[in-house]
């Protein structure tokens, strides 16, 4: 086995490293029982969305992932007979959505569908338009969850705020409902309703916190402004419910604002989850990582509209230097001797496998974004700059990965 205190060979490395990138030899079949494995391993985490028809369900989804409409509405699968699932990114997942038939609906029976749902959530997210007092089949579903389930967590969401406000109203500034009492600048009405519905569950049963959030999460063209009213509260319910850190890794920084970084961040996030799932296996081959890795980069390309070919990545490879090249190597090589270790590899080795491989998939990809929105502008890229931005990411990945890895989305 290669040492990595012995990585001297820089036109050997650096061949191969090109080579992990751009064509990692693995056997398909032995790659995707190896995805299975560390899927099971590390699980998506799922948020079970349930509530009446139009309640507002796929505009949440559509807020938390900046996901399009449309998109969302061809991205669905059907894991039951009314229930279907919504994995975002699709190609990498870093969440998973859970959607129920409209509660209610006459001749529906949920029993099914509950029965299903209950085993697969991390979260329970009720969804309930402020405006329709008819919640009963919502209500009744919730009390008997929660008698199965007292310590769930539970987060209630109330939509559809300026449907209760009175004539030419606009959105309170700054968001007021996480108020007790709720304050008078609230419209009566919409303070009524409201009320009522929180009242109308206040004797829920179960130990675990309940959180609600009122939102109003409306298209452009509907002219609200701003149109995610209340986002913002709805992330922080859902990590002090959860601390799967989910806001970042489908949001990015608050700098990250433009569409194709906003992408781009959440394809290098699923990617780097499933490579730390890849990691945490005792037995992968090392080129299963990097066929993960090689699927990250060649994606971004195509986000980016570049071409991942040999000169591409021998430009990319160039740029990132013998540094990042042999501190690459040496990380995965360490990684893959220490799952060996009897016992503690099997353990603290395991984790540090799985963070290793993350770490080393989240930097490549920031590295790569900085190098694609370049070229894709006409710029020269800054070999140093490349170097800082992997070196950086690579140190802040492993806080970003943390929660995940200690198994936190169990």
């Amino acid at each position: 086995m290669m040492r990595p205190n012995g990585l001297t060979d820089w036109r050997n490395y650096w061949e191969q490293l090109r080579t992990a990138l751009l064509e990692p030899s693995v056997d398909k079949s032995l790659l995707e029982a190896s995805l299975r494995e560390a899927r099971a391993k590390m699980p998506v985490p799922v948020l079970w969305l349930l509530g009446k028809t139009q309640s507002g369900k796929t505009s949440i989804i559509r807020a938390l992932t900046g996901s399009p409409a449309a998109e969302i509405g061809n991205g669905f699968q059907p894991c039951t007979r009314s229930a279907q699932f919504y994995d975002f990114p699709a190609e990498a997942s870093v969440v998973r959505f859970l959607d129920t038939r409209g509660l209610g609906e006459v001749a529906y029976d949920p029993g099914d569908d509950m029965h299903y749902c209950e085993a697969q959530a991390h979260l329970l997210v009720a969804v309930m338009k402020v405006a329709d007092v008819h919640q009963a089949a919502v209500f009744d579903v919730l009390q008997a969850i929660r008698r199965r389930h007292p310590e769930w967590p539970l987060l209630i969401v109330q939509t559809g705020l300026h449907e209760l406000y009175p004539g030419q109203f606009a959105h309170i500034q700054p968001w007021p409902y996480a108020n007790d009492p709720l304050p008078d600048s609230i419209p009566l009405d919409l303070r009524r309703a409201l009320l009522a519905q929180r009242a109308a569950l206040k004797p829920l049963p179960g130990f675990a916190p309940v959180r609600w959030v009122a939102v109003d999460l409306t298209l452009p063209e509907d002219g609200f402004a701003p149109p995610d009213y209340g986002l913002e509260a709805l992330w922080q319910a859902i990590e002090a419910l959860t601390s799967l850190g989910l806001q970042h890794q489908l949001s990015g920084d608050q700098e990250v604002q433009d569409l194709y970084a906003r992408t781009a961040h959440q394809h290098i996030a699923g990617y780097a989850l499933t490579a730390a799932g890849l990691g945490a296996l005792p037995v992968v081959d090392l080129v299963a990582v990097s066929a993960v890795q090689a699927k990250l980069l060649h994606s971004l390309a195509l986000l980016y509209g570049q071409r991942w070919d040999k000169s591409t990545v021998t430009e990319f490879i160039g740029l990132a230097g013998a540094g990042i090249a042999s501190g690459y190597l040496a990380r995965l090589l360490t990684r893959a001797a220490t799952k060996f270790i009897p016992v503690w590899g099997q353990t603290v080795g395991a984790l540090w496998g799985a963070s290793s491989s993350g770490a080393t998939t989240y930097a490549l990809g920031k590295a790569a974004i900085y190098f694609f929105t370049r070229r894709k502008d006409g710029l020269n890229v800054d070999a140093d700059t490349l170097r800082q931005i992997y070196a950086e990411e690579l140190e802040r990945s492993a806080s970003i990965l943390k929660d995940r890895l200690r198994g936190k989305s169990g």
